[in-house]
């Protein structure tokens, strides 16, 4: 683990873009690390933007949300690029995908042609690495031996046929019994060991990106869940953290009540915590948590800051969000803890939701910028909507959307829907307002929007790339509260042209978002 800049990195005026790496092109059925990513930090670099900002990048599972992972500090491996598998030596270029990439992520072609071309890099890695390489690979696996030996064995008890959640396997390994695990790591050595490779790969292809990154003035954006899948490596090896019953199963699970984005709430359906244990803990496992994000990003994105003051705990065998209560989250102390450990805190926090002035006060008094979003400044009162741009302060990060809203295009063009908290007359207002605010006819609302972003006051404007190019709802990466269809959108190779990159370095430039400039006063 490398240590973390004491540095702030958000006083700066800058702009950057939303883009999690699979919505990368390539012709794969999925973006990767390799040399697309390496071109979109160029292509962000040129345009004059200083931020990447990622979704989490740990391995999904159902439902491929990147905040339902196997672990918190693993790397997914479907993220790993065959073409620089193949520069190592580990694959050969015939194992490489030929013609075009698929249009959206596609899930069935990662299982069917990715993850066997995965499989055979480890398998030549096995038969022909060099002492260097294999030293390279043992001392990360030394190095991160705290979770990573868990996380191998648990997928591997995935893929040897067990693929229930980890309260469904037999006692003894849903205990934890020491002399069953020993015999299971034994039995499956060379699975675990396979896994090991993923992420030693992972780690050593993301420096390099990394490395790209800064030697371009990038900075990468994380995101870290508040909360871990319950069919994870994290809570099968910590189950004393987590508000668990009989056999594991949770007794409680998270969620948020109805919202802007659903009338029925949102039940999210992860464990939840048990602060005091945590608490009495000094917070260690949260801390490494922090760290293994930190190590990866320059800054991170904490997601559901709301929820270290207080969270919605829905009984586990309620079917909606609408049955819950608030439970109180460990507040300052925490983050008291954190600094001690890891020094100054780059921390983001998403605010976003049932806002309370418990909460604000927590972001103010550890001085993390909170986020503001465009898409929601334009109903009610602007005097008293945070959202609109007149009411920005400096110490925020502006977005025209996020991952959850719909894109810029099919926000304004967009009808009511059954479960909108919007009504068709408040929808029309909000178009109205938005108009006004930018001064146009709305042709183009995206570059509107994103103009006005850039004009802000806030130090920090992002952008998700979907906005940058114009796209309609069918671009959307999530719809909070449906099962089906989110997580999969990627763009074209060649939709990045000169033209959109020249159009947005002007706005960064115009709006003094350059490297170096500071806000207006």
């Amino acid at each position: 683990m490398g240590a973390i800049q004491n540095i702030d990195p958000f006083f700066r005026r800058a702009a950057g873009i939303l883009l999690h790496p699979t919505s990368l092109p390539g012709p794969g059925p999925i973006g990767d690390l390799g040399p697309p990513a390496r071109a979109f930090a160029r292509f962000l670099a040129a345009a004059g933007l200083r931020w990447w900002q990622m979704l989490p990048v740990g391995p999904v599972g159902v439902g491929h949300s990147p905040y339902q992972s196997f672990s918190s500090l693993a790397g997914d491996g479907r993220l790993l690029s065959l073409e620089d598998l193949a520069e190592e030596g580990f694959l050969a270029k015939e194992d490489l995908p030929g013609g075009p990439g698929a249009d959206r992520l596609d899930p069935q072609r990662v299982a069917r042609s990715k993850q066997p071309a995965l499989k055979e890099a480890f398998e030549r890695f096995e038969a022909r690495a060099g002492r260097p390489q294999r030293e390279s690979m043992e001392a990360f696996r030394a190095a991160n031996a705290s979770w990573l030996e868990d996380y191998a064995l648990f997928r591997a008890l995935k893929d040897e046929g067990v693929r229930s959640t980890w309260n469904g396997w037999a006692r003894d390994l849903r205990g934890r019994v020491p002399e069953p695990l020993r015999r299971a790591r034994e039995r499956l050595e060379r699975e675990v060991r396979y896994r090991v490779f993923l992420q030693w790969q992972f780690h050593l292809q993301w420096g390099r990106l990394r490395k790209e990154c800064a030697r371009l003035g990038v900075r990468l954006l994380g995101d870290l869940p508040i909360f871990v899948a319950y069919d994870s490596a994290d809570v099968w090896a910590n189950q004393e953290i987590f508000k668990l019953g009989d056999g594991g199963r949770p007794t409680v699970v998270s969620g948020v009540p109805p919202d802007y984005f659903s009338r029925k709430g949102q039940r999210w359906g992860n464990p939840l915590y048990r602060w005091n244990v945590l608490r009495a803990r000094g917070y260690d496992w949260w801390i490494e948590r922090l760290r293994g994000c930190l190590d990866r990003f320059d800054a991170v994105r904490l997601d559901h800051f709301i929820g270290f003051v207080r969270c919605w705990e829905i009984p586990a065998r309620s079917k909606t969000a609408r049955r819950g209560s608030w439970s109180k989250g460990p507040g300052e102390a925490f983050f008291e803890a954190a600094r001690s450990a890891l020094g100054r805190l780059p921390i983001l926090a998403e605010d976003l939701g049932l806002l309370t002035e418990d909460v604000r006060g927590l972001r103010d008094r550890l001085g993390f910028p909170g986020m503001r979003v465009l898409q929601f400044a334009f109903g009610g009162d602007p005097e008293e909507n945070e959202h609109h741009p007149q009411n920005h302060p400096r110490r925020c990060v502006v977005y025209t959307g996020t991952h959850d809203n719909d894109t810029i295009v099919g926000w304004f063009q967009g009808s009511a829907q059954r479960s909108s908290v919007r009504s068709a007359a408040e929808i029309r207002a909000e178009r109205e307002a938005a108009l006004r605010a930018v001064g146009t006819d709305g042709r183009e609302i995206h570059w509107d929007l994103i103009g006005l972003a850039f004009r802000s006051r806030a130090d920090t404007a992002i952008v998700p790339l979907q906005d940058v190019l114009g796209l309609g709802s069918e671009a959307r990466m999530n719809r909070p509260g449906t099962k089906r269809g989110n997580w999969l959108w990627r763009f074209p190779e060649g939709a990045l042209t000169d033209e959109i990159g020249e159009r947005l370095g002007g706005l960064v430039e115009e709006s003094g978002r350059l490297p170096g400039r500071r806000a207006p006063a």
